[in-house]
């Protein structure tokens, strides 16, 4: 049996269409630049960098500063993404309303972030490999963990938040079986709706979370096998890169 390699986006596309898993995967096709995303990449390295500034001096004006040199990075890795920034006015503040709001949601002259941009690993079995990579870590002078994710979109409604915290029990599962400690707070926070959802994981959550690796690792090893890679409709086709190539939508 061939390795499996998941991670919580690989996961989630599987979940959501087995399709597009196999267009992004198993084909690995090009896909269109998303705009969400750049912007999303663009403020993620804005706040990562923040850190390395020491406390005291982490505010708004220093985030905006840091603007235009991870922008001109951004444009020369990401061919052909400058031409579709209709104005750059527009682009700017909306990035700058982002970190605006990530100052109203937390204190970063409180403490210092242990990690950032952490890729985190683990063999879950001889034949099933788990990665990511953890936006920040931190970790208090007393031991206890936190993961924290940005998110640049708006926080899911109440029943949807299990869901979106998938991700970050992945990650605690990870550190849990490399480090034998439970992480204490899973945080998401949500710049697009100025909102943060936390969850407090437990052991059984993290169980719960490996058998679900398990469970999805052995249905893609059958789709693989079976080469059967059913599409499913639904309003993130819309934004599909492969939307037209797609047997869903063949006439």
């Amino acid at each position: 049996m061939n390795q499996i390699r998941l991670s919580p986006s690989r996961i989630t596309d599987f979940n959501n269409c087995p399709q597009l898993y196999k267009y992004r995967v198993v084909d690995q096709l090009p896909e269109q630049i998303s705009i969400d995303a750049e912007r999303g990449k663009l403020v993620h390295s804005v706040l990562e960098k923040l850190f390395d500034s020491p406390q005291g001096l982490r505010n708004l004006d220093l985030a905006l500063s840091l603007i235009p040199t991870l922008w001109e990075i951004q444009k020369e890795e990401v061919p052909g993404l400058e031409a579709l920034i209709t104005s750059q006015k527009e682009w700017d503040d909306r990035v700058a309303a982002l970190l605006a709001t990530y100052f109203l949601l937390e204190e970063p002259n409180s403490f210092d972030a242990a990690h950032r941009e952490m890729h985190v690993e683990l063999n879950l079995s001889e034949n099933i490999y788990v990665h990511g990579y953890v936006d920040r870590m931190d970790i208090a002078p007393t031991g206890e963990v936190r993961i924290v994710d940005y998110k640049t979109g708006k926080a899911p409604q109440p029943r949807w938040q299990g869901k979106a915290l998938s991700q970050l029990k992945i990650y605690a599962l990870v550190y849990w079986r490399n480090t034998g400690v439970i992480p204490r707070l899973l945080q998401l926070i949500y710049l697009g709706s100025s909102e943060v959802v936390r969850s407090a994981p437990t052991a059984d959550d993290l169980i719960e979370t490996e058998v679900g690796l398990f469970e999805v690792a052995t249905s893609i090893l059958s789709a693989t096998q079976e080469n059967s890679w059913p599409p499913h409709p639904s309003r993130l086709c819309d934004w599909c890169s492969f939307k037209s190539i797609c047997p869903a939508f063949s006439s």
